[in-house]
């Protein structure tokens, strides 16, 4: 029962963390740059801002949660980024909304991402990496799903039965209080981790020694093999971001429509992320991760081609679902590469900051680019080069999964050696 509550805590915690920096704009975006009166360029450069300041934060918060515990650093993240989504709920200014976001790229990752990868990592012992990380991106996708679709019908309690006749003032208010339930469930996110994850002594046993740490994981070629693996994913997953803007944009629904389709979607998480960890373990990771990559190609390559009519309808909508299905895929499993990949386990904070520092640099290039993207070409030609993109993207990341096996097949014993672990 006490492994149940851990679980269910960092998976709760794990989603609500993000769910104001990158839930509310996923769901809710057209909603989002009506009511703050900004451009898909100016939403790309704030997910800019965070990126910029998780990528400072990743490595040193990574080696932090190889010294310290889960439930003090995750705890203090949690509250730090509620008190972010109050003044969020102000509405402010295109700049001051720059500067939220770089404050969130600190408070979700430096004391938060590390230390829940590697209480996930811990929890799945050396036989179930797959099925512990499928089951925390399952479950972040079953919070998300749920608390996207009360935040659906929040919204649209506060707009009229057309919604493309709301007035600035109901599409502010409407919005004000999806941003406060999102605050709210954070807070309470925090509270549940402080009772549910127990106090980690073993990690303060360890010498504190982040640089030499740091050091070791940056010579090694897996570490940056699987860095370039997230790096794609991630993308592809950052992709979902715009999927309620296609539908409001090409397939003309409004912006309730688009948000309740976008939350539809994310329902494919929870099934898609166990079932591939269990894959994962029964099978291999890096495998099933390039087969994920192939199927995302195909995909975003046809979607790139698909006109909103006759036949190209059905593949929008296979497309739309089966994207959500093999991103959310990925994610349930890319971490299991540390096992795999034999990371010593005293060490698993510094590689996944690594991992991270690299692997979610998507952060800063990819919504600056797709919001240039889409406001070079208004409409459905936009969206076409978008699909392109990811396209290309999905590619990409397959070929840097062959990489990866050619490394383990060829490193053997040699990736690690010579690695031991400091104690007081």
């Amino acid at each position: 029962m006490r492994r149940f509550f851990l679980m269910l805590a960092l998976v709760v915690a794990g989603e609500l963390v993000f769910g104001l920096p990158f839930n509310v704009p996923r769901f809710f975006r057209p909603t989002m740059l009506e009511a703050f009166g900004m451009s898909n360029t100016q939403l790309g450069d704030m997910f800019a801002a965070y990126g910029f300041a998780a990528t400072v934060a990743y490595f040193p918060g990574g080696a932090l949660a190889d010294h310290f515990s889960a439930r003090l650093l995750m705890t203090v993240s949690l509250f730090a980024t509620t008190i972010g989504g109050l003044y969020m709920a102000t509405f402010p200014g295109p700049v001051q909304m720059v500067f939220l976001y770089g404050y969130w790229g600190v408070t979700t990752v430096f004391l938060f991402w590390g230390a829940l990868i590697k209480a996930t990592r811990d929890w799945g012992g050396d036989k179930a990496q797959g099925t512990a990380f499928g089951i925390l991106e399952g479950g972040r996708g079953l919070v998300a799903a749920s608390v996207a679709w009360f935040a659906v019908i929040v919204l649209a309690s506060f707009m009229p039965e057309n919604a493309n006749l709301a007035t600035p003032a109901e599409r502010e208010a409407g919005f004000r209080s999806i941003i406060l339930i999102y605050s709210l469930l954070t807070f309470l996110a925090g509270l549940l981790v402080w009772f549910a994850v127990p106090l980690d002594k073993r990690a303060s046993e360890v010498v504190f020694n982040p640089i030499k740490e740091m050091a070791i994981v940056m010579r090694r070629p897996i570490i940056w093999a699987q860095a370039g693996i997230i790096v794609c994913a991630y993308c592809c997953y950052k992709g979902l971001d715009n999927y309620s803007l296609y539908a409001v944009q090409v397939l003309r629904m409004d912006e309730v429509e688009g948000a309740r389709l976008a939350a539809t979607g994310a329902w494919l998480r929870p099934v898609a992320a166990v079932l591939a960890g269990l894959i994962a373990d029964r099978f291999n990771a890096a495998r099933s991760i390039s087969l994920v990559f192939v199927v995302l190609c195909i995909c975003y390559g046809t979607w790139s081609m698909a006109n909103p009519s006759g036949y190209g309808m059905a593949v929008i909508y296979v497309n739309f679902f089966t994207t959500f299905a093999a991103v959310y895929a990925l994610r349930g499993i890319y971490f299991a590469l540390l096992e795999e990949n034999r990371t010593p386990k005293f060490i698993t904070g510094a590689a996944v900051g690594m991992v991270s520092l690299v692997g979610y640099t998507p952060d800063i290039f990819f919504g600056p680019i797709t919001g240039r993207i889409l406001d070079a070409n208004p409409g459905l030609v936009g969206h076409q080069h978008y699909f392109m993109f990811l396209a290309s993207i999905a590619a990409a990341g397959f070929l840097v999964v062959v990489w990866l096996i050619w490394l383990r097949r060829h490193g053997g014993e040699k990736l690690w050696q010579k690695i031991t672990a400091g104690t007081k």
